[in-house]
């Protein structure tokens, strides 16, 4: 009779212990599903569109008190709006336009006010999906403290989008500058190298941003070095969908009907991509090979206490055993003494 033989590892199971970096991969896709990223995701993608109204809000107020100190470009833009549009539709634009310009104080509170409350809540849901990746507890700070730990948070992101912003644009005015001093600044190849160095400045912008974000974003400190793989996948997939999403407007720039409609879909999908990418990759860097092991807390001091079963007292039945033994022989012997 043939033994049954057993089943080996499986075709994915060898993989995986073949390819480090695949087994990396099937970790990190493990840990983002059974942490709730699609539900962080979600919620990321949720409040960065609400956070576009009070961004609008401040635009609209910011050009308001620009308007209101320039009365020439004002009354230009009236009567632009006036003479290109047909109609009363004209004198409802430079209605809506002068309306704007005098409610610009109430409307920049506003946006500032809603600006706060969605900003704050982008950034507690930023912050959760990182630590949950990272696998830490969530603090329990009184609600206070945390959303003026969020704010400090989401001020410190704005200053790191400045300065990568700084770098980008300083690098750019400083090879334009070395180009015109040349005396190839408008030649298509200058133009070319140009845009070639601006790339590297770019990633380099990024990496600090991510760098930033990965490690201080987290309720919990992360240290650098366990970061950096992450933040430069990080930095290489933003500018890949920043290369996709200039792609596909040009696609859509064909009719004024879809860019109404197709603007708006590509944003949802372009916020949508780039907080998926952000929570995955920090599942990634979480699961790394060097990245710091969570400590094991110390088990909970136990108390111990006799536990005193009663038992029912086996001598008793024993002892009426020996009695009726006992008067059962002598009524045995009695008997034969009367025969």
């Amino acid at each position: 009779m043939r033994s049954r033989e057993m089943p080996g590892p499986s075709r994915w199971a060898r993989a995986r212990a073949r390819y480090r970096w695949l087994d990396h991969l099937a970790r990190a896709t493990n840990r983002y599903l059974e942490y709730g990223g699609y539900h962080y995701v979600a919620s990321i993608t949720y409040f960065s569109l609400l956070s576009l109204v009070p961004i609008l809000m401040l635009t609209f107020s910011a050009a308001g008190f620009v308007l209101a100190s320039q009365p020439q470009v004002l009354d230009s833009l009236l009567h632009a709006l006036t003479g290109t549009l047909p109609g009363s539709l004209g004198d409802q634009a430079s209605g809506l336009l002068t309306g704007f310009v005098e409610q610009r104080t109430g409307v920049g509170v506003a946006g500032l006010v809603v600006a706060l409350y969605s900003g704050w809540n982008w950034m507690n849901a930023l912050r959760d999906a990182l630590t949950a990746m990272y696998g830490q507890n969530r603090s329990d700070d009184p609600l206070l403290r945390t959303i003026l730990v969020d704010v400090l948070a989401l001020l410190g992101l704005a200053a790191a989008l400045l300065v990568s912003f700084g770098i980008t644009v300083s690098g750019t005015a400083v090879g334009r500058s070395l180009l015109g001093l040349v005396g190839v600044a408008d030649t298509s190849w200058g133009h070319t190298v140009l845009s070639a160095t601006s790339v590297p400045l770019a990633l380099l912008a990024d990496w600090l941003v991510f760098l930033w974000v990965l490690t201080r974003l987290p309720r919990e400190r992360v240290g650098w070095r366990s970061a950096r793989r992450g933040a430069v996948a990080a930095a290489l997939g933003f500018e890949l969908l920043k290369h996709a999403g200039g792609l596909y407007l040009s696609l859509i720039s064909q009719s004024p009907s879809v860019v109404a409609f197709g603007s708006v879909i590509g944003l949802l999908f372009f916020i949508s991509l780039i907080a998926r990418m952000l929570v995955f990759i920090t599942a990634w860097t979480a699961t790394a090979g060097d990245a710091p092991l969570k400590p094991v807390p110390p088990p909970t001091s136990a108390q111990l206490r006799p536990i005193v079963v009663q038992k029912h007292n086996a001598s008793v039945p024993a002892a009426l055993g020996v009695v009726f033994g006992v008067l059962g022989t002598l009524f045995a012997l009695r008997g034969r003494h009367r025969r």
